[in-house]
């Protein structure tokens, strides 16, 4: 996008390590660290798809599960970020296996890669303001609040970040995000899909339901900053408003071009459905090893049916100079316009100038 900001210094030079480098915010984290001269490895499994990435990315096989090769790749780096993570899981298991598991093989690595004197200096893990609980107030929680998750994605990056705490200690720097858009991002496209079909639903009948955001750009220049020496603790993230979530979904639509009706759903409709959808997951599964968990399901309705999720993201703000560049227009539009240039989404606008001649 035009907001660009000058690439940090602290930067050149540096040897980053990347987990999740392949995913949503990794494909606009990773240019932003080469452009500012930093050498980037992105860690990578056999099925991993990195085309999208650009020239200059090294690419490396190592295990978050297992932990192979992980040690050696730490030792090898002066920075690391960790944002693999499972978003949608069927229950706890899911979560714990996935993300626990990784935090514990990632804090194992940096014990041994310190054992050796070759431990990395900076590790940033991207948790989650799902992690720190919620909130409907205007000024949103605050780092300084304990953290309170209700679901089990929540809970699963708590105990990582308790994880990690204790493995790494001084040199982990947390960052917990809110909800987070932008082109590529799968976990919010069926909401534009429904969008797009003249609808979407907010949970509850006579409620707002508040909750921060953040587009991915302003998210990757987030990360940055952490990366520096002054950086420490926790940081909430989120570009400083409470959009209540009716609002949320009519900027998306009028960066489709489209007219939508928000339904509100009551919250006991919005549980039923998000059973069904988790029973219809766990029955793919049975069929199918591996089966990906719906969006919509009964972990995500414990979420959904709080008061709102709103952050306080002054800390960041006052310490490290953060300030967001992407207005809620400006990002919807990089998003349509970024979801149709991949075929996430059909671009609908032609259709309907052709149907008003």
């Amino acid at each position: 996008m035009s907001n660009a900001s000058p690439a940090p210094a602290f930067l050149a030079g540096k040897r980053i390590l990347v987990t999740g480098g392949t995913g949503f915010v990794g494909r606009h984290l990773v240019p932003l660290l080469l452009e500012a001269g930093a050498a980037v490895t992105v860690i990578t499994r056999s099925t991993s798809k990195t085309s999208h990435l650009p020239a200059g990315t090294r690419f490396l096989q190592a295990s978050l599960a297992t932990g192979e090769g992980l040690a050696q790749a730490l030792g090898e780096a002066d920075l690391v970020v960790h944002m693999a993570a499972l978003l949608f899981g069927l229950g706890w298991q899911d979560y714990l296996k996935a993300n626990c598991r990784a935090a514990q093989c990632l804090a194992s690595a940096f014990r041994e890669a310190r054992r050796q004197g070759k431990a990395p200096s900076r590790v940033v893990f991207v948790s989650s303001m799902a992690c720190a609980g919620p909130s409907a107030s205007p000024q949103g929680r605050s780092e300084k609040e304990p953290a309170a998750p209700v679901s089990a994605y929540g809970w699963s990056k708590l105990v990582s970040e308790n994880i990690l705490k204790a493995g790494i200690g001084d040199s982990l720097v947390v960052l917990r995000p809110p909800i987070i858009y932008g082109s590529g991002d799968l976990g919010l496209l069926p909401v534009y899909q429904g969008l797009q079909r003249g609808v979407a639903a907010c949970p509850g009948l006579a409620r707002d339901f508040p909750v921060a955001a953040i587009h991915v750009d302003d998210m990757a220049r987030a990360v940055l900053l952490v990366l520096s020496p002054e950086a420490s603790g926790t940081y909430h993230l989120g570009d400083g408003r409470a959009y209540p979530m009716a609002e949320f979904y009519r900027e998306a639509a009028r960066a489709l071009g489209t007219q939508a009706s928000i339904v509100r759903l009551p919250l006991w409709f919005m549980g039923a459905t998000a059973a069904l959808a988790t029973a219809f997951g766990m029955l793919v599964r049975l069929f199918r090893k591996g089966g990906r968990a719906p969006n919509w399901n009964l972990d995500k309705y414990r979420e959904a049916r709080e008061e709102g999720w709103t952050a306080d993201c002054s800390r960041i703000r006052e310490e490290l100079g953060f300030a967001p560049k992407v207005s809620l227009e400006e990002g919807f539009r990089e998003t349509m316009e970024g979801n149709y240039a991949l075929g996430l989404l059909k671009d609908r606008r032609k259709d309907r100038q052709k149907g008003r001649r």
